[in-house]
């Protein structure tokens, strides 16, 4: 856990790590299927949110955002980042591998680029009905191709995503294989 942790904090030290804009396929799936939903914001929340690049535009538009992040310094960078655009976000330091999601329901939940298997259930719990669920994440087939994680345990497998999210009704799945090789899902608890 420390190791992760302070791997993550020493790349977030010198501010170069990761970009601020939101993610191209998080502003389509806001603009399809989050804003449909939920016209007027409600409660997000941001796994492995990094510097809050979703949380802090999502914040811009009206939701009430959690963040939560294994590295002390995303997570005071988040802080600021919210700050500079004028809105709030709650930021919690978290290791998602030893402790539990928080216990309150989401109106949306985003992850990007980050992969624990064991909060697969957690997550579709943490949404209340008719909650969203936007995730995007690396397949094995970047190994193939050079880049994403070089450990397997941080890719998925053909279609996993998918079939870990069966329960909820997806509304949008998409893995390419051409690209960065990701895997994006949309999918919403009945």
């Amino acid at each position: 856990m420390q190791d992760e942790r302070k791997e993550w904090d020493q790349r977030y030290a010198p501010g170069t790590h990761g970009p601020t804009a939101p993610d191209p396929f998080f502003v389509q799936a806001y603009e399809q299927f989050v804003a449909v939903a939920f016209p007027n914001g409600g409660e997000g929340l941001d796994v492995a949110g990094g510097l809050g690049r979703h949380a802090v535009w999502l914040a811009q538009h009206g939701w009430r955002m959690s963040l939560i992040d294994i590295s002390e310094v995303g997570v005071q960078q988040a802080r600021q980042n919210a700050l500079r655009a004028g809105v709030e976000i709650d930021c919690n330091v978290h290791d998602l591998r030893s402790t539990s999601l928080p216990e309150e329901r989401f109106d949306l939940v985003t992850v990007f680029f980050y992969l624990e298997r064991t909060i697969f259930a957690q997550l579709a719990q943490t949404l209340r009905p008719g909650g969203l669920i936007v995730y995007k994440t690396y397949t094995s087939e970047a190994l193939r191709r050079g880049y994403g994680p070089s450990h397997r345990m941080h890719l998925l497998e053909p279609n996993e995503l998918l079939k870990e999210f069966e329960g909820l009704r997806v509304l949008y799945y998409r893995e390419p294989v051409e690209g960065n090789a990701v895997a994006e899902l949309v999918a919403r608890k009945k």
